[in-house]
């Protein structure tokens, strides 16, 4: 059985790919002490506990692939760019050092659809070479962190995929988020207080995002010193509003949406869809 380590295990989207993966691969997930996952696990992993800047090599030269999940302050209030930088970019390059120093030569990183920031709203769709204008401190790390990632492999002629993940909901997800938050309120026959709902986005379920995840262990299209970056999305374009509308309705809520009553954010892109990746990757 292949051996995968990944990191941001017991996270959202880390919770949900160990349910995907565990029947078909042995899995080593790091996590912080005191974190746990964020849905019930088929199967545990075997669990490493500590954080991307520890030494993991004695796990890392039993493994074939890493899939680098982890991330620094990826929801809001994010944290200032030197924290984002020495996690999202620093510490990171550590951990790849020290995989390909215990023999790993197949990467995966997941990166934020928000690294392309303000060319969202320049172009109808977002492709992989849109320019990256982002304008928060957690997606300028994980822009500036992609760029270096990217070269890293080009230099020590690794396979790596660099996987950008666009507005990924479903259960689990952080509950400051719009898709848990509003789910609570029609739990509780609450209210829900929104923005005017204008933004328009790529709603993309978990369910989906894992899947792809899955399929790009495959690396039979993945060639050694030359890295791909791939979007991952529906391609569909939503807005804010059609998309809670949905929900609420799907929940049956029968409380009220308020939209128009909560600002938009300092900096909101208002559009910020990619242009779906029609290629099979399996």
């Amino acid at each position: 059985m292949k051996k995968i380590f990944i990191t941001g295990g017991s996270g959202f989207i880390g919770s949900h790919l160990i349910n995907c993966l565990s029947s078909d691969y042995k899995l080593f997930c790091l996590k912080r002490i005191d974190s746990k996952p964020r849905i019930p696990l088929n199967t545990e992993p075997e669990w490493i506990e500590g954080s991307i800047d520890g030494d993991h090599s004695s796990v890392l030269k039993e493994c074939e692939f890493l899939i680098h999940l982890a991330a620094h302050s990826p929801n809001f209030p994010y944290d200032n760019i030197e924290n984002c930088l020495y996690w999202n970019l620093t510490s990171s390059l550590k951990l790849l050092q020290d995989a390909k120093r215990a023999g790993i030569k197949k990467f995966i990183i997941i990166g934020t659809g928000f690294e392309y920031g303000r060319a969202g709203e320049e172009c109808e769709f977002i492709t992989e070479e849109t320019p990256l204008k982002p304008t928060m401190t957690y997606s300028a790390s994980k822009a500036a962190s992609s760029i270096i990632f990217y070269q890293w492999a080009i230099e020590n002629n690794l396979k790596l995929q660099y996987l950008r993940i666009f507005q990924v909901f479903g259960e689990g997800e952080d509950v400051s988020r719009l898709w848990p938050s509003m789910k609570i309120a029609a739990e509780n026959g609450d209210d829900f207080i929104l923005t005017k709902g204008e933004q328009v986005r790529d709603f993309t379920s978990i369910e989906y995002i894992v899947k792809e995840l899955k399929n790009s262990l495959n690396f039979n299209k993945v060639k050694s010193g030359i890295p791909i970056i791939r979007n991952l999305s529906r391609g569909k374009p939503q807005t804010l509003k059609e998309f809670s509308t949905y929900w609420w309705k799907k929940w049956n809520a029968s409380g009220k949406l308020i939209f128009g009553e909560k600002p938009y954010r300092e900096n909101e892109v208002m559009r910020f869809v990619p242009k779906k990746n029609q290629q099979k990757w399996q």
